[in-house]
């Protein structure tokens, strides 16, 4: 599924417009951008959480040269699935 398609199912559910369910999409994932960004974490209960890890520094390997490169310390966005939705999709 991809946006636009995630904003027609929105819509369809909600019985809002397409153009408000673009609205409404667009702002959560802007929220949750947002919060992530500032190292916020954001819980959905029975859905997940949102938040913002840590990587160390670590050495690599260059897979055109098989020369070891350095990869710096980075921040990554994770997501942990909660429990309902674990469940609801082991259910399938």
């Amino acid at each position: 599924m991809n946006k636009t398609e995630l904003v027609a199912s929105v819509a369809e559910r909600s019985g809002l417009s397409k153009k408000d369910s673009e609205k409404a999409v667009a702002a959560v994932i802007d929220s949750i951008v947002g919060a992530v960004k500032k190292a916020d974490k954001v819980q959905l209960i029975g859905f997940g959480t949102f938040e913002l890890r840590s990587r160390n520094a670590r050495t690599g390997r260059d897979p055109r040269t098989n020369r070891p490169i350095r990869i710096p310390a980075c921040k990554v966005p994770a997501f942990k699935a909660g429990k309902t939705f674990k469940e609801a999709v082991a259910r399938r």
